[in-house]
């Protein structure tokens, strides 16, 4: 489990992204690079990274299900994710 710290920084950065969307895509259809330097860091989606949504895991994420593989294989063995059983041949 990840740090409760961390994950409510991630969704601060995810809130400052969203915030500050439109006036990003503005000043760089301007060309206007001394505004955009000044613009929160955090408001840039580059520094937004992919956490498990159950967990708050940051590596082995499952961009189809929004969850780290560890959880997914977790709840595909449960069956909690329909669909998924594991493969046998």
């Amino acid at each position: 489990m990840a740090k409760e710290g961390i994950k409510a920084r991630e969704v601060k950065r995810q809130k400052l992204v969203a915030k500050y969307a439109d006036k990003r895509a503005a000043l760089k259809a301007a060309g206007d690079y001394a505004a955009l330097d000044k613009l929160p860091k955090n408001a840039s989606p580059v520094r937004l990274h992919n956490r498990c949504k159950l967990t708050g895991r940051p590596k082995g994420y499952m961009r189809q299900f929004g969850i780290s593989r560890v959880t997914f294989r977790e709840m595909a063995l449960d069956g909690k994710i329909p669909g998924v059983k594991k493969a046998s041949w």
